[in-house]
């Protein structure tokens, strides 16, 4: 099974969900989204796959979401753009295979994941 983990390396539930990928003898590719932004096709893919509103996305507590974004209405296609603008709004960490993907927070939505592949 071929899998991509979109990876914070400073976030904790990011690297233990690669370390759970990884005792499971499985090599996901890694994509560090922060220092390679994802584009707007590619997270418009990622919600497909997640099959998610694009809103479940957005880490709503982070700094960056209250101070400037909170509050505001948004448009799909705006929030896919203001993620593309700003990847650390971005949920984390996600796993995705051909044909879902799931955010592994907690850690157990992970290990259903795996368990349904």
């Amino acid at each position: 099974m071929k899998l991509t983990i979109y990876h914070n390396t400073r976030c904790r539930k990011s690297r233990e969900a690669l370390e759970l990928l990884e005792s499971k003898g499985l090599k996901p590719e890694i994509v560090e989204y922060l220092k390679k932004p994802l584009s707007e096709k590619q997270i418009e893919e990622l919600i497909l796959l997640l099959k998610l509103d694009p809103m479940q996305l957005v880490r709503v507590n982070e700094a960056l979401w209250k101070e400037q974004y909170k509050g505001k209405n948004f448009s799909k296609s705006e929030i896919i753009a203001l993620l593309t603008k700003h990847p650390k709004l971005i949920e984390r960490p996600i796993i995705s295979s051909s044909t879902n993907a799931v955010i592994g927070r907690p850690i157990d939505q992970l290990i259903h994941f795996l368990e349904s592949h």
